[in-house]
């Protein structure tokens, strides 16, 4: 269990999801068992992480480092996105292991699952088939962090397992046109067409695709639930349970910031993966389940964004 450990650390505290499992953290533990975001190393520089894991010794690890982005960065630049993330886990987790690490929860992607998946999307489905392209790169990335977790596992008992997290959002997104992915892109488009009394959005890809969505604080909450109750060989799938099309959820980002002009869609650009919807099951079983529903969770996430949308 967590209280009982001293030390507690999240590689990619700056992270969207790092930062919900930091604030979750400090709300449960005491205050000298979190290491600070602030002493984190060069996650791309294999000494500087074992100097790291050697000074502070951290015995509970949560990986949540490792850049990401919708479709357009992914398009963009896919080998900056691999190379990171694979230097990320093959620095990090390597180091957890000889250090000691009592326990360490990776957080891999809902796009390390093929195109064609069975919906709703199960471990047992990984590998089955050819990944989506729009983010192979990527995934790829991911794949082998989920892998690696696993080879650990076998070979020497080290208790390290994988989360896989629906789409993530919430306060302290990316809110770049650029890299965002499609929450934050949306209430941003949204918000901006608002103000500027605009009477049409034009949106990526031709609505239908549907993705399942999770606030971040909830993720954050389940992370921290399978750190304590959760170590097997598997990747567990962490969701709301719920999914939505492209064109759902752009009609509730119009709502969420007023804009009551037409939303367009455009189908000469890629709508990724067909459909996106984790099988929940053995995480349901275990007790958990998330407790924002997604008009709250747009809601707290654009009141965010708002209140800091001149400086961002």
């Amino acid at each position: 269990m967590m209280e009982q450990a001293s030390r507690v650390w999240v590689a990619g505290a700056e992270t969207l999801i790092g930062q919900a499992i930091v604030a979750a953290l400090r709300r449960t533990l005491p205050t000298e068992s979190v290491i600070p975001p602030e002493a984190e190393p060069d996650l791309a520089d294999p000494r500087a992480v074992e100097a790291f894991f050697a000074q502070h010794r951290p015995q509970h690890v949560f990986v949540a480092a490792g850049l990401s982005g919708g479709i357009a960065h992914n398009q963009r630049e896919p080998a900056t996105l691999m190379l990171d993330n694979l230097q990320v886990v093959t620095n990090v987790i390597p180091a957890a292991h000889r250090h000691g690490v009592r326990k360490l929860l990776y957080l891999a992607s809902s796009c390390s699952y093929p195109r064609a998946c069975p919906q709703p999307m199960a471990v047992e489905s990984l590998h089955t088939g050819p990944l989506e392209p729009t983010n192979l790169a990527y995934a790829m990335a991911k794949l082998a962090g989920l892998e690696l977790c696993r080879a650990y596992r076998r070979q020497y008992g080290a208790p390290f397992f994988t989360v896989i997290p629906a789409n993530a959002f919430g306060p302290g997104d990316d809110f770049s046109l650029e890299n965002s992915h499609v929450v934050s892109a949306l209430l941003r488009k949204f918000d901006e067409a608002q103000q500027a009394g605009a009477e049409s959005v034009s949106i990526w890809g031709s609505g239908r695709a549907r993705r399942e969505f999770i606030y971040v604080d909830d993720l954050a909450d389940g992370c921290l639930f399978l750190m304590d109750r959760y170590d097997g060989d598997d990747p567990i799938n962490v969701g709301s349970g719920t999914d939505h099309s492209i064109a759902e959820l752009a009609a509730l980002c119009a709502t969420t910031t007023s804009f009551a002009g037409e939303i367009r869609f455009d189908p000469s650009r890629p709508d990724g993966m067909p459909e996106k919807r984790l099988d929940l099951g053995p995480l349901q079983q275990l007790g958990w389940r998330a407790k924002t529903p997604l008009p709250v969770a747009l809601r707290l996430t654009y009141e965010w964004y708002r209140n800091r949308r001149n400086c961002l």
